[in-house]
């Protein structure tokens, strides 16, 4: 299970919706497997960062494509151990697209941290799903998303 805030899934999704007509991205910290709630994700704050994907053609661009720069996830990282929390996952939007990961993001993906992919329709965010890549990174399985008050 995957949870947010209310505030911060709006300001991630503002941060979606901002990118549009293209991916945008960014890095969930938190805390991962509380002891009374195994395979729970608890976020804590969202870090949004720019998609670096450098395009390769029309049918590889920002448009259907995002890549966090290495660099982001250090800092990402470094922010969240010096926060006494860890990276609990990874969001990004599929502009006109559903919300269910594609071939890409399940070959990008690493299994433990939750995906969290939001669809955005003509620079608006409509659904929203969390997914956990299996540990035989064959295939995505759905986790259950909350948004809190």
């Amino acid at each position: 299970m995957l949870t947010i805030s209310r505030s911060l899934f709006d300001k991630m999704t503002r941060h979606l919706e901002a990118g549009y007509p293209y991916e945008a991205c960014g890095i969930l910290i938190g805390e991962m497997d509380d002891p009374t709630h195994p395979n729970h994700r608890l976020v804590r704050d969202v870090i949004l960062v720019a998609n670096a994907w450098e395009a390769v053609s029309a049918r590889e661009s920002r448009r259907n494509r995002y890549l966090i720069s290495p660099d982001e996830y250090v800092k990402a990282d470094r922010e969240a151990s010096r926060r006494g929390l860890d990276i609990v996952g990874v969001f990004h939007s599929h502009p006109d697209h559903p919300s269910q990961p594609s071939e890409m993001d399940r070959r990008q993906a690493w299994p433990g941290i939750s995906y969290l992919i939001v669809s955005v329709r003509g620079g608006k965010a409509t659904t929203a799903q969390a997914w956990l890549l299996r540990n035989e990174r064959d295939a995505f399985e759905e986790e259950s998303l909350v948004i809190s008050d």
